[in-house]
């Protein structure tokens, strides 16, 4: 191993494995160039220590900065999951290179191949992502510790002091700090950015990409009807672009189909739900025949949802006659399904294109990068985040930091949002992302430091070559404001 490296070796004592990190180590620095604009990308490990100056965990991150006379901005990545790896925004959007995938998004046949990224945000802000403990190489000193990481405030907290410790080792005090995180990582950073400012670091922008930050919005429970309401537009989207609408609906653009089908929510069936088993029965068969038409779902199987359809019933129900499904993280993308009687798909089709980013993230980091490991880097790690995180409180009913991010603004009233929102996206519908910005009782006064980008592809907007450079070109407007 490379005195460069920072090594992981595994101990053993009479209980357990333990992690022994070397947080010594300095980074490997390597240059390279991007379209004439030339860079420095330092891969290492950072040591998280606790108040005493113990060494807890090592973070590992990728960095990325252009050598310039003012300060730059500088933007820390994250993906969510939690679970996840920051790999999908590195090599999917921001970073200076990105995984070969069709101009929609599809999966390409081996071998694949790291391209050059002519939509990366290098060119406007320095990026910094990172790999919470537990994805990626990064690892907490000792097996037992690891649940201290692995959940709301544990995880917020580690990265807010990464952050912390990151700009004092690189003197970027000064430089303008932006977060830009997906999916859970929008939960995290509307929490680190309350955690931050609590630690005197102010950011100057959020980038939310395909939020969650209330989780009553997602969560299909009985007695919690958010989800069916918010859920609906992002079905219409979804029957629309697989010609499943009647053809009325069909033949209209589709954001004014959404537009529909959102005054729909809003009132008539927002009304319904709240009505219960007091609906009247010629409301009721009403209702049924509305959501059939705008789901692209059979009347009687409405019906027997009881008005109520499920996320994972609709991605099997939709195409279930052609033996097909849709996906969850992206709803263009059909699966094949062998069970044709189950009630939610074997797979998310979505996913399919995770070998293409695993394979090319391996071979960049160490054999381009220069950084050797023989750890097996988690790509994503979910069985074991996700079976082992700690929601605190909030836990019993629903997590939400959208009120972490209400203090924020409060607080800081300069820091602005920009919001992506993926119309093909039963993750993190957009409609149910709206809900909770209209619900986080902010001062009408910082209304406008929040901004909505829509894109037509689904979680992950930026696999659509088309969809991605939309996204940079709005994201490179939001960081002029």
């Amino acid at each position: 191993m490379s005195d460069s490296e920072v090594n992981l070796t595994k101990k053993s004592d009479e209980k357990k494995d333990t992690y022994a990190i070397q947080p010594d180590a300095a980074p490997v620095v390597t240059e390279h160039e991007l379209a004439g604009l030339k860079y420095k990308a330092t891969v290492g490990m950072l040591p998280i220590k606790d108040a005493l100056g113990e060494t807890k965990a090592g973070i590992f991150y990728t960095a990325y900065s252009v050598e310039s006379s003012e300060p730059r901005p500088l933007t820390f990545s994250f993906n969510g999951g939690p679970g996840s790896s920051s790999v999908w925004l590195h090599l999917g959007a921001l970073g200076p290179k990105r995984v070969r995938l069709g101009d929609e998004g599809e999966a390409l046949n081996a071998p694949y191949e790291l391209i050059d990224n002519p939509e990366s945000w290098l060119p406007f802000t320095d990026l910094v992502f990172i790999d919470p403990v537990g994805t990626g190489f990064s690892r907490s000193v000792k097996q037992e510790d690891e649940k201290t990481f692995w959940g709301l405030k544990g995880d917020v907290d580690s990265i807010a002091e990464f952050i912390r410790s990151y700009l004092t080792l690189t003197e970027r005090w000064l430089s303008p700090l932006y977060i830009a995180g997906e999916s859970y990582g929008t939960t995290r950073a509307a929490g680190l950015s309350d955690a931050l400012m609590d630690r005197g670091i102010g950011l100057k922008g959020l980038v939310l990409i395909s939020s969650i930050l209330n989780f009553q919005t997602a969560r299909f429970q009985r007695g919690n009807d958010l989800p069916y309401l918010l859920f609906l537009p992002t079905y219409t989207a979804t029957a629309h672009y697989h010609q499943k609408l009647p053809p009325d609906l069909q033949a209209k653009p589709l954001e004014e189909v959404l537009k529909e089908v959102e005054e729909f929510c809003d009132g008539e069936y927002l009304i319904a739900l709240n009505q219960g088993s007091a609906l009247p029965d010629d409301k009721r068969a009403e209702l049924v025949s509305k959501l059939a038409r705008y789901t692209g779902l059979d009347p009687q199987y409405v019906d027997l949802t009881d008005l109520r359809i499920n996320i994972h019933r609709f991605c099997k129900e939709l195409l279930r006659k052609e033996g097909r499904t849709v996906g969850r993280l992206d709803s263009r993308y059909k699966g094949i399904d062998p069970v044709g009687v189950s009630e939610a798909p074997e797979f998310d089709p979505a996913t399919v294109i995770a070998p293409a980013y695993t394979h090319c993230l391996n071979d960049y980091i160490q054999r381009v990068l220069g950084y050797k490991s023989n750890l097996p880097y988690y790509i994503s790690n979910p069985d074991r985040l996700w079976a082992n995180w700690t929601w605190g409180d909030a836990g019993a009913g629903y997590p939400d930091t959208s009120e972490a991010l209400r203090r924020t603004l409060s607080k800081n009233s300069f820091m602005r949002v920009f919001v992506a929102n993926g119309y093909y996206d039963l993750a993190t519908p957009y409609f149910a992302t709206r809900y909770t910005l209209n619900h986080m009782a902010l001062d009408s006064t910082l209304h406008g430091n929040i901004e909505n980008g829509f894109y037509e592809s689904g979680h992950m907007m930026y696999v659509h070559a088309q969809e991605l450079a939309q996204l940079k070109t709005d994201v490179e407007k939001f960081y002029q404001l």
